[in-house]
């Protein structure tokens, strides 16, 4: 018979895993991440979603066309079947893509992703790089996940195909990442992104109901900006979830800027900052909550910045924080929830449990019939 030492590490070992399990220790992960056959039942990820993204339900069913990308090449007026752009631009309907194997892409142009379209890399090595982002442009329900982006350079204005297959002359973007322009409902989920001439993530010009999770942001200046500019005040309405993320090495500032919306910034990990983690102008409200934040240097401590340095009316709450190395959080005004409904609503983690939380943020290494 086992003795009582041993039933209790045994138990202790089951308990451990059922809060930090190795196949995913946060609320998005372990929806799915724990099933051996992911890849068979990729559409599960769709309901794996918190935040003001919601449940990405639209995306999947039967009716969604399952699409392989079997060629890294890029025409951005003529889309060759088999590219990512005929399937993320060109085919009609709701579409489920993935990659047949790992690949570098290089966009011509940005690539301008429809609605009820999700961008599935889990499997696959899979590249976006040396060239331009992507653009969600007036679409919703979208999906991006699995993918590494980086090293994005703006592009000189050119002839492009958009969502209904139009060609258009778009202008060049600013060697963004991911840019969202107008668009709601969208999910950017276990990306890998760095180095781009930009940012490496804009939500702007009215867009909203947004969740970003799982992603790892490092080597870049200007992370993420919630916002358009400070005279765009349809961004009231904004709403980011920003949660599981990884931020750095070697990142500077906004992570995230916020301009007018509401940011719910929880359960991320702040590997150090230059100018500041935090920031933001036109009175928006965040809830930091759970965070972990790790000052990077003597002249760096302060999370959060400001513009301008007023703002005394602003409502910025830390909740339940970490501050280690000296980082600390100016707080004013009050404590404004999010307000979830039942399909966007999670329970915050302790700021102790964030490096086990966000120890897989970015583009994962899976294999089709393992638990990833």
């Amino acid at each position: 018979m086992a003795s009582k030492e041993f039933l209790l590490l045994a138990f202790l070992f089951v308990l451990h895993g059922a809060t930090t399990n190795v196949h995913g220790g946060n609320i998005i992960d372990r929806c799915w991440r724990r099933q051996p056959n992911w890849a068979a039942n990729r559409q599960r990820l769709a309901v794996c979603s918190v935040g003001f993204a919601g449940k990405m339900r639209q995306n999947r069913g039967p009716g969604v066309i399952a699409y392989m990308v079997t060629d890294p090449g890029d025409d951005p007026v003529r889309p060759r079947p088999g590219t990512l752009r005929y399937g993320a631009t060109v085919l009609a309907g709701k579409v489920w893509i993935t990659f047949q194997r790992g690949m570098h892409i290089r966009l011509a142009q940005p690539l301008f992703v429809k609605s009820f379209t999700a961008i599935d890399g889990r499997g696959a090595d899979v590249h976006i790089a040396g060239g331009a982002g992507i653009m969600l442009y007036q679409v919703n329900n979208v999906i991006i996940q699995g993918l590494h982006i980086h090293d994005c350079r703006s592009q000189s204005a050119g002839q492009v195909v958009v969502p209904g297959g139009a060609v258009q002359l778009a202008g060049g973007m600013d060697g963004d990442a991911i840019r969202l322009v107008s668009s709601t409902k969208v999910w950017i989920d276990h990306n890998t992104l760095s180095r781009c001439e930009d940012g490496l993530l804009d939500v702007t010009v009215g867009s909203t109901d947004v969740t970003v999770s799982n992603n790892w942001f490092f080597n870049h200046d200007k992370v993420m900006l919630l916002g358009h500019d400070d005279g765009h005040a349809a961004d009231r309405r904004m709403r980011v979830t920003v949660a599981f993320n990884r931020f750095g090495p070697n990142v500077n500032q906004r992570m995230p800027r916020i301009r007018h919306g509401y940011a719910h910034v929880v359960n991320n990990l702040y590997d150090g900052w230059g100018h500041y983690a935090i920031g933001g102008s036109m009175g928006p409200s965040v809830k930091s909550q759970g965070n972990m934040f790790v000052a990077s240097g003597p002249d760096n401590k302060k999370v959060t910045r400001r513009m301008p340095a007023g703002g005394k009316d602003w409502d910025w709450a830390s909740i339940g924080d970490s501050f280690q190395n000296g980082a600390f959080f100016k707080q004013t005004g009050s404590r404004v929830r999010p307000n979830y409904n039942k399909h966007q609503a999670f329970v915050a983690a302790s700021a102790n449990e964030v490096r086990s939380l966000t120890k897989d943020a970015g583009a994962l290494s899976c294999s089709a019939g393992s638990a990833c």
